[in-house]
Formats: C-alpha cells, sequence, structure tokens
C-alpha cells in the first residue's frame, strides 16, 4: 500500500481471486480493503493492537533477529538481548494455540554475508547441501534452515509445539546487490512450490506469505524496498511466475 499509483482495494482483490490467491496481509485496518475483502474468502493476517473477537488467534511478528546461534540450525536459540521478552511470547502462544509470526528473509542474510553463504543455497537453487550435526538434518536452502532455526528456540523456550506462520519472504528484483529479476523469480517461484513440504525438522504444509503484491514507489530506505513487487502497480506481472492451486 506504501505508493502513489497502486490498484484499488477492488482490484487488488480481483487480482488475488483471478490468481488463485487466497491468503493476504495488510499492515493496518484499511477500511477500504477490508470492504474489498468482504465475501471475497480471502483468509487474513491482519496487523491492529487489541480488542478482538475471541475466536480471532492473537500473535506477534518477529524477524531473523531475534534468534541468535543459528548455525547449525539445531543451535537456535532466542537472543539474550530479547529472551525476556521472547520466552514469554513463546509460552503465550502456546497456551493459547497461536502460531509465532516470522519474517525469514534469506536475501538479507546473503546480502550481508556473501562470503560465507552460496548465492544458489540462498535462492533454492541445487549444488549446496548442509548436514546439521547436532541433529543429523541435511539442508538444501537457506530459507529451511532459518526457518528450523527459530523451531529450535522455540524448543529451547518450553515451547516446542507452536507452529510458525512465515509472514514475510521475498526477494527482489532491483535495487541494490543481487536483487535481480532471475534472483527474484527463482526464489519466490521456488519459495511457493517449496513451502508445501515444510522443513527438514517440521514436514508438512507451512503456511508462508510473499512480500510483496506490488512494488512500492514510496517505500522508505534502500532501494530495495520498493522493488519486491511480484507486480507492477499497473497489475503486469515482474516476472512469469506460477501460483500454486490452494
Amino acid at each position: 500500500m506504501v505508493g502513489n499509483n497502486l490498484p484499488s482495494p477492488a482490484d487488488v482483490v480481483a487480482l488475488y481471486r483471478s490468481r488463485n490467491i487466497f491468503a493476504m496481509r495488510i499492515y493496518n485496518p484499511d477500511q477500504g480493503a477490508l470492504s474489498a475483502l468482504r465475501g471475497s474468502a480471502i483468509g487474513l493476517i491482519l496487523d491492529v493492537s487489541a480488542n478482538l473477537a475471541a475466536n480471532i488467534k492473537v500473535s506477534t511478528a518477529v524477524k531473523m533477529d531475534v534468534v541468535t546461534d543459528t548455525f547449525p540450525p539445531s543451535r537456535g536459540v532466542f537472543n539474550p538481548n530479547m529472551s525476556q521478552q521472547m520466552v514469554p511470547i513463546a509460552r503465550f502462544l502456546a497456551d493459547t494455540g497461536a502460531p509465532l509470526l516470522a519474517n525469514v528473509y534469506p536475501y538479507f542474510a546473503y546480502r550481508d554475508n556473501p562470503r560465507d553463504i552460496n548465492l544458489n543455497y540462498a535462492t533454492f537453487r541445487p549444488g549446496t547441501t548442509v548436514r546439521d550435526d547436532g541433529n543429523g538434518l541435511t539442508y538444501t536452502n537457506l530459507f529451511d534452515a532459518m526457518v528450523d532455526a527459530i523451531y529450535a528456540a522455540l524448543d529451547k523456550a518450553g515451547a516446542p509445539n507452536v507452529r510458525i506462520v512465515v509472514s514475510e519472504s521475498g526477494w527482489p528484483s532491483d535495487g541494490g546487490f543481487a536483487a535481480t529479476v532471475d534472483n527474484a523469480r527463482t526464489y519466490n517461484q521456488a519459495l511457493m512450490d517449496h513451502v508445501r513440504q515444510g522443513t527438514p525438522r517440521k514436514p508438512g504444509v507451512l503456511e508462508t506469505y510473499v512480500f510483496a503484491m506490488f512494488n512500492e514507489n514510496q517505500k522508505p530506505g534502500d532501494p530495495t524496498e520498493r522493488n519486491f513487487g511480484l507486480f507492477y502497480p499497473d497489475k503486469r506481472p515482474v516476472y512469469p511466475i506460477n501460483f500454486p492451486n490452494n
């Protein structure tokens, strides 16, 4: 929504439905978006405050910096600087049956450390295999390793049954290091195809939200932030991509 040239909420909902996308995350209770979603059968993650109906699960979204010592994944633990907040949150989620929302971006991990992280490993391309000697599991992509490091941290926090929902993941197509159309298409297509099988630690469908639907010309920060979209504001695809049937 951070742009001055984006489609109307009704057009966005129509685009979702035409592409068989039946889940959405929005970052505030925008009344126009909520009105357009009414009756659409599109599931929603909504960022708000409080006082929600009792039948709505409440969680919080975290970045990867809440976890430290992530290699190998089995060593993952909540960052000591944040553990006083994260451990009670993890146990609250365990008590209420809600998931932990996690924003997982192999792109930023690769951008910040290309010497030690292979591009193929970061983009689901074949060629790299990593064995976790802590649990004997094998990893062929960075996304799985990052998610399983969070699962390891939840386990150590006394919340082993809390599931993870990946509330953001994606790869920019322009604006910075390794931000190319080819890398973005490869990563996002593989991500959508891959999450049906889950991770080595937690097999099964992993609910995942791709960031973002549109390039946003008013997004602040690094130029890559304005180029995470799967679509241009005029609804043309930035690159060809196949959406799995839900």
